[in-house]
């Protein structure tokens, strides 16, 4: 009898414990868990690769900020030696590491106290070390080749105090007042008075400094003011035998009627302050990069906008200055380049690139342009760093199954080594179900891709609503990649499919610009044919509910979409989002972006800003809709949220507006983590609600 008992006490207990470890093992990401999520970026690996350094960044939830901190990774014959460590204070924000040629400093950003110098320097002979500056030095430092000058770009500083209100009034301004010292409000004549993620208003253009660019030993001292020019120089770069600096800069940035593309590159001798331009192009040219060796330069050349970015290259003399005609190495390849670097031998040019969801490393023969791809795999890596030999590199890595760490591989991309694996515990206590690829036509012909994620828990045979998520731009693109948003609505039961419709980038500059002119009336098209492609390759997504979210344009077209479709989608998320084109260009700070994409000003195109407005369809829709907007977004301003709020309640339709504080347009990527954490908890609740538990 009591054998009996407790073998069946033992059977109930044990019963009991698996079914627990199931449910625990059936738990997904949740909006909390981004608090748990360690970031790391900025990965610079020393000259001689002894050491990788790197930023992380953690959340601390009760300030409601992120903590960054330069950690490191020793190296031993090229592999990682021991496990990676703290390299700066705890106490203090640390970021964007730079070795010394030498590799004997590593400069890093970090403000300390009521200092306003934010540049710091730690000697990297032994780990850890007090932080110190280096007198004069107090921008971003770019060494020269020999390690014996500093080069960087600051505004210039000036002895008399700048007054607390200079640029309030433009300067041209022909109204008047009767007490200046009253006036505390602006007075504005320029277009540019205002730019997403800065909370004041822009002085005038004539009031602001523009960053010059400036040498200094690094030793320290008193820097020289190398340039005196009337706009900003970027992408400093030095000549091989450190005489010269080349640089980018755009005679026209102050010119607000200018719609080409002018930044050019120049070159400036440090002995004498002369400088000229090196090219005589069309279009801009960026993101110069000099041959080891001196005798060439690579740039990216864009002739106007919506035109493909080539990487160009043009021999130099011994004073530094183009001979010849630049070449095109990159005139069969339509993607887009980024991020210019050579080989140690001076044979090729390596550049990062997005393809078909994924972003890779690229190289280019300088002499007969065959592109070919270096690393693989379904992820993304960015970040890239190489030795000086170049037999090394290091980079981060993501998929669509865990943020981002640092690897090692040989040039090559082969021997691939994991360095950190600071997401590895916490995600190994979560279903994170990995994204399954999905391709189909369109009726031209042109093929599109997408992801599906099934719902955590998923049984073949049982109903699940899905999420159609659309990403921002439209120019940008989604793949394989880490989204924290997508997994928390599969964890509740929610199917989540995420497409790349044309207009999404990396899969060729024709199918970027597919859409211009034709914003929703083209791209619908690729939602509504992908959506019948997903629900018959899985028959388990229930067609009644079907749910749709985005943001920027993303919100633009779940906007569109509820209005066009009101009998398929029956509920939606709109963040940051567009409804009336006229509206949105009198309030944002990026008009020229429909001037492209729509041939024009609103007065110039009225009826196709009309056509291509949600809002011009707003009474057809039903879908109850959640409203998601910063109050500090001027690249999609709040009235656009005001008008399709108002509309939707005065139909009656279900919806509620949720306007966060401090926040500007990128409030999902770099918001505060609260609030960041509570827009994803609302999103996720909105859709339980109206496709779960509406339905039971």
């Amino acid at each position: 009898m009591f054998k009996s008992t407790f073998l069946n006490n033992t059977l109930i207990v044990g019963i009991f414990l698996f079914t627990a470890i199931q449910v625990s093992a059936q738990q997904g990401i949740t909006p909390e868990d981004y608090y748990k999520t360690v970031f790391v970026s900025q990965t610079e690996i020393s000259p001689s690769g002894n050491y990788v350094a790197f930023t992380k960044t953690t959340i601390n939830v009760e300030e409601n900020a992120r903590h960054s901190e330069v950690w490191m990774q020793k190296l031993t014959d090229g592999q990682p030696d021991g496990e990676p460590f703290r390299f700066t204070d705890p106490t203090v924000q640390s970021s964007n590491p730079r070795w010394s040629p030498d590799g004997t400093l590593l400069g890093i950003q970090s403000r300390r106290g009521d200092d306003e110098n934010s540049i710091r320097f730690l000697r990297v002979t032994a780990p850890g070390g007090e932080a110190f500056t280096i007198e004069g030095v107090d921008r971003t430092p770019v060494w020269s080749p020999d390690g014996t000058k500093i080069a960087f770009v600051r505004e210039p500083v000036t002895d008399e105090e700048s007054e607390e209100r200079e640029g309030w009034i433009a300067p041209d301004a022909i109204s008047n007042t009767l007490d200046s010292t009253r006036f505390d409000g602006r007075v504005i004549t320029a277009m540019r008075y205002k730019r997403d993620g800065t909370t004041a208003w822009l002085p005038h253009p004539s009031i602001q400094k523009k960053r010059q660019l400036h040498i200094i030993s690094a030793d320290g001292g008193e820097p020289e003011k190398i340039t005196d020019l009337p706009f900003h120089v970027g992408s400093i770069e030095w000549s091989a035998d450190g005489t010269d600096i080349y640089f980018t800069g755009d005679p026209e940035e102050d010119n607000e009627y200018n719609s080409e593309l002018t930044t050019n590159i120049y070159k400036v001798a440090i002995a004498t302050g002369n400088w000229s331009q090196i090219l005589m192009m069309d279009g801009s040219q960026t993101s110069p990069t000099l041959s080891p060796a001196g005798d060439f330069l690579a740039f990216t050349h864009t002739s106007e906008r919506g035109a493909e970015t080539d990487v160009m290259v043009v021999a130099l003399n011994e004073n530094g200055d183009a001979v010849g005609e630049p070449v095109n190495r990159t005139g069969s390849w339509d993607l887009q380049p980024g991020g210019l670097f050579w080989t140690p031998d001076g044979e090729e040019i390596r550049f990062s690139a997005q393809t078909r969801g994924n972003s890779h490393l690229f190289e280019v023969d300088r002499a007969d342009g065959d592109v070919r791809q270096v690393t693989a795999g379904q992820r993304r890596l960015s970040s890239i760093s190489t030795t000086d030999d170049g037999q090394t590199m290091v980079y981060t890595s993501t998929d669509a199954t865990k943020p981002d760490e640092v690897y090692l591989s040989d040039s090559g991309g082969s021997n691939e080594v994991q360095i950190t694996d600071f997401n590895g515990e916490w995600l190994a206590e979560r279903v994170v179900n990995p994204a399954e690829p999905i391709v189909w036509t369109v009726e031209d012909g042109t093929e599109i891709q997408g992801w599906v994620i099934k719902p955590v828990g998923y049984e073949e045979g049982t109903s699940y609503p899905l999420i159609l998520k659309i990403h921002g731009g439209p120019h940008s693109y989604y793949g394989n990649t880490w989204f924290q948003a997508f997994h928390t609505l599969s964890a509740s039961g929610m199917f989540v499919f995420y497409p790349n419709p044309r207009g999404s980038s990396s899969y060729g500059n024709e199918f970027t610009y597919a859409t211009r002119g034709k914003w929703g009336v083209l791209d619908e098209e690729d939602f509504m044919t992908g959506l019948e492609a997903v629900m018959e390759k899985y028959p388990d997504v229930d067609r009644s509910r079907i749910g749709v979210a985005g943001g920027s344009y993303g919100g633009f077209m779940t906007n569109w979409l509820t209005a066009r479709y009101p009998d398929t989608f029956k509920a939606a998320v709109t963040s940051r989002s567009i409804s009336n084109w006229e509206s949105w260009y009198g309030s944002s700070d990026a008009q020229g972006l429909t001037e492209y994409e729509f041939y024009g000003a609103p007065w110039e195109q009225r009826e196709l800003y009309r056509r291509l407005s949600p809002i011009s369809y707003v009474e057809n829709v039903t879908a109850p809709t959640l409203i998601i907007h910063s109050e500090e977004d001027w690249r999609t301003p709040m009235t656009d949220a005001e008008q399709w709020y108002i509309a939707l309640k005065k139909m009656k339709v279900p919806v509620e507006f949720v306007r966060y504080p401090r926040s500007s347009h990128g409030l999902s990527r770099t918001g505060e983590p609260w609030l960041l954490v509570d827009r994803l908890e609302r999103k996720r609740s909105w859709f339980d609600h109206w496709l779960n538990e509406a339905n039971n």
